[in-house]
């Protein structure tokens, strides 16, 4: 009887470790799901310049935290004020010819246009009355046809000289003609728009923050010249953080859009609720080729988490860590 329980006993330990030996074999051939590992990224604004410049001071620092329309860099340009120094100038010379075209001639240049009419008419009076009397004389023989005709000829000469007076006397009381009036007004505009062009270019040159973040980088330092467009000013918003991961499309699944992921943050020994706002496909290089012939090659996308609570702390560069 004692054997017999004996070897029961061993059996059933037989089994056991048979059985121990199976899930082992079994469990050591199924994948292994290594935890995903991604990197916090935040919102940067590179501040650059519109016109050309030398940087004449910089006002803030590495690590400042700037506010929305604070100053962060001055150019020196004597270009743009030169410029604008000709823009006021143009400016004041076609503001004075509008005014002179809307004003018409001065009160003294019409009495003058008047008084030329007046005498034109006057003469014109004489030379009418010379041929008058010349033709009088002619039909009684006393004197040539010729001189008839030299008196006629002077008299229609001093009414079209007085008709011409009369015109400029006319056209001095009416002032310039409309079509002239309006080309002044239009010079006068073309004129303001150069100016105000002028005004942003020199606005440029005082370069303010357009979002409030912190300053990450400055390319440039005071003396040096910028270039148009030449990101001098970094500008990181830490309100604005995510992470990103990129996972193989065999793994996509559970993190799909809407998605909740906790994270752990090495660098703070913190964890945090993120939630994938965010998928798209890397590009070709970074497809996972199959190993052996007929395998399926595999995608790999990007994916975005933000943070559903504020984390004091977070920056970009820092580690997060996924469990899946």
């Amino acid at each position: 009887m004692a054997a017999s329980s004996k070897k029961y006993g061993t059996g059933i330990a037989a089994v056991v470790v048979i059985g121990l030996l199976g899930w082992g074999l079994y469990a050591a051939f199924q994948p292994v799901h290594q935890p995903i590992q991604g990197q916090l990224e935040a919102q940067e604004t590179n501040v650059s310049s519109k016109v050309p410049g030398r940087v004449g001071k910089i006002h803030v620092a590495l690590g400042a935290q700037v506010a929305q329309g604070q100053l962060l860099f001055e150019l020196d340009s004597p270009e743009v004020r030169a410029k604008m120094t000709q823009a006021k100038a143009a400016q004041d010379a076609a503001g004075a010819v509008n005014q002179k075209a809307q004003a018409g001639a001065r009160p003294e240049e019409v009495t003058a246009a008047k008084f030329n009419w007046e005498r034109a008419q006057t003469g014109a009076g004489i030379a009418k009355l010379t041929y008058q009397r010349a033709e009088a004389m002619f039909k009684e023989g006393v004197i040539a046809q010729q001189k008839r005709d030299e008196a006629q000829a002077q008299w229609r000469a001093a009414e079209q000289l007085a008709q011409a007076a009369r015109a400029q006397y006319d056209m001095a009381q009416r002032g310039a003609r409309p079509e002239d009036k309006l080309a002044a007004e239009a010079q006068t505009r073309q004129v303001g728009g150069v100016v105000a062009e002028t005004e942003a270019a020199l606005a440029e040159t005082q370069i303010k923050a357009p979002t409030a973040g912190e300053v990450a980088k400055l390319s440039i330092q005071t003396g040096e010249l910028a270039p148009q467009g030449f990101p001098v000013v970094t500008l990181v918003d830490l309100s604005d953080i995510w992470a990103v991961v990129s996972v193989r499309e065999d793994e996509f699944k559970p993190f799909a859009v809407g998605t909740v992921h906790e994270g752990f943050i090495p660098a703070l020994k913190a964890r945090a609720q993120f939630k994938a706002t965010y998928v798209a496909a890397l590009p070709a290089f970074a497809t996972w080729r199959a190993a052996r012939p007929g395998g399926t090659d595999l995608r790999t996308f990007e994916i975005r988490l933000r943070p559903t609570t504020a984390v004091a702390g977070m920056r970009p560069g820092m580690t997060v860590v996924f469990e899946h």
